[in-house]
C-alpha cells in the first residue's frame, strides 16, 4: 500500500491552496505550483478543521473497515498538525 511522506494536514492545505490559486479551480494562475508551495500554510487551519469533521466514520466507511481505527488515524493526523 502506498504511503505518503507528507503529513495529511499539509496535503489537505495544499489542495485548498491550489483550489484558491489555480486556474484549474477558482484561481487565475495557470502555473500555481510555486504559489501553492509558498501559501499552503495559510490554509493549515482550514485543513485541521476538515480533519476534525472527518474523525467520525460514516455508515459506508464503517461497513468497509473498523471505524475505531479510522478515528485513531484521523486524530493522529490532527495531533501531528497542532
Amino acid at each position: 500500500m502506498p504511503m505518503s511522506t507528507m503529513p495529511l494536514a499539509e496535503r489537505i492545505a495544499r489542495v485548498l491552496a491550489g483550489a484558491e490559486l489555480s486556474k484549474n479551480a477558482d484561481g487565475d494562475n495557470g502555473h500555481a505550483a510555486a504559489d501553492v508551495d509558498a501559501h499552503w500554510k495559510d490554509h493549515l487551519n482550514q485543513a485541521v478543521a476538515v480533519l476534525h469533521t472527518m474523525r467520525e466514520a460514516d455508515h459506508q466507511m464503517a461497513e468497509a473497515g473498523d471505524p475505531h481505527i479510522w478515528t485513531r488515524m484521523v486524530e493522529a493526523a490532527i495531533q501531528d498538525a497542532e
